[in-house]
C-alpha cells in the first residue's frame, strides 16, 4: 500500500533532488573551498562531470525508501501510542501537537535504518574533496569499496558513526516537519475537513513541512555530515567537540552552509512526498471500507 507509492515518490524526490544533496554536503564538508551554491556547481562539473552530482544516488535511494517506509510505517503506530497516553478515543483525531509528537517519536526508528545509508552517500559524495585535500590515499569510488573500508577499519558498527547527531537531527526535526506539515494543512483546509484538501495544498503543506525541518536542525545536519566524511580519514570526534571545532575555528556561518541547494529541494521534494503518502493512505482506507 503506502509503500508502494512511497517507492516512486521517493525516487522522484531523490533523483531531482541529489545534485542539491551533494552540493550541500561538499559545502557542508569543505565550506573554504566553496564561495557559494553557483561556485560549487561549476567547480564539481569542471572536477568530475555531470555524474560528480549523483554520487551517491544509490545509497541516497535506499536511504530515502527504508527511512520513509519505516517514518511513515511507525508514524501510524506512533499515532495510537500518543492517543493512548492523551487517553483519546480510538476515533478521535489528534491534534496538529500531537501529530507533530507522533512523527517525533517516530523518526527515532528511522534514524536507526537511515544513519548507515546516509554514511556511505556522504562519503561517496566528498570523495573527490578528501582525496585531493589529501586526508585520504586515492582509492575506487563505488559503493562497495566504501562499504568494504568501512567493514574493514571500524567493524559493523562503524556504519553506525553520526548516529547520535543523526537522532539530534531527527528527533527535533520532524517534530517541525509533521507540525508544520499538520498546522498548513488546518490552514488551507480553514473549517472544512483536511481529507478534502487538493493536491496542490498537500504539496504546499508538505513544503511548509520539509522547510520547517531544515530551518531547525540544519545546524545539526552539517555536523553530522562533517562527523560522517572526515571518519573516512580516521579522525574521530564526537558531535560536541566537532560542533565546539567549527564555531571557533569557522563561526557561526560555517554551520549554515549549503542551505541554499537544502532549501531550494526541501519544497518540491517533500510535497512530492507528502501528496504520495496522502494519496496511497486515501486508497488504503478505500480498499479496507471495501472488504
Amino acid at each position: 500500500g503506502a509503500s508502494s507509492v512511497l517507492i516512486p515518490g521517493g525516487t522522484a524526490c531523490v533523483l531531482t533532488g541529489q545534485p542539491f544533496d551533494t552540493m550541500k554536503v561538499k559545502m557542508q564538508t569543505f565550506p573554504d573551498l566553496y564561495r557559494g551554491l553557483t561556485d560549487c556547481c561549476l567547480k564539481t562539473y569542471s572536477q568530475v562531470g555531470f555524474r560528480g552530482f549523483y554520487k551517491g544516488t544509490s545509497p541516497a535511494l535506499i536511504a530515502n525508501i527504508a527511512e520513509n517506509s519505516v517514518l511513515f510505517m511507525c508514524y501510524g503506530f506512533c499515532q495510537q501510542v500518543v492517543q493512548k497516553v492523551a487517553g483519546l478515543d480510538k476515533r478521535a483525531k489528534l491534534s496538529d501537537l500531537q501529530n507533530a509528537a507522533a512523527g517525533s517519536f517516530a523518526s527515532a526508528f528511522a534514524a536507526l535504518v537511515l544513519c548507515p545509508t546516509e554514511l556511505v552517500k556522504c562519503r561517496l559524495q566528498t570523495m573527490y574533496e578528501m582525496e585531493t585535500s589529501g586526508k585520504i590515499a586515492k582509492s575506487q569510488n563505488t559503493v562497495w569499496s566504501v562499504i568494504k573500508s568501512i567493514l574493514r577499519k571500524d567493524g559493523p558498527l562503524g556504519f553506525y558513526h553520526g548516529l547520535s547527531s543523526t537522532l539530534l537531527r531527527e528527533v527535533p526535526g520532524y517534530f517541525f516537519f509533521f507540525g508544520g506539515y499538520e498546522l498548513s494543512r488546518s490552514f488551507f483546509a480553514s473549517g472544512r475537513s483536511k481529507d478534502e484538501l487538493g493536491p496542490v495544498p498537500l504539496m504546499l503543506s508538505g513544503g511548509v513541512g520539509g522547510i520547517c525541518l531544515w530551518l531547525a536542525v540544519y545546524p545539526v545536519d552539517c555536523i553530522k555530515s562533517r562527523i560522517q566524511v572526515l571518519s573516512m580519514s580516521g579522525k574521530q570526534a564526537g558531535f560536541i567537540r566537532t560542533f565546539i571545532n567549527v564555531v571557533k575555528n569557522e563561526g557561526i556561518t560555517a554551520l549554515y552552509s549549503g542551505l541554499k541547494p537544502t532549501m531550494i529541494r526541501a519544497f518540491p521534494a517533500n510535497g512530492a512526498l507528502f501528496l504520495a503518502y496522502e494519496y496511497s493512505r486515501k486508497l488504503m482506507m478505500n480498499q479496507l471500507e471495501a472488504y
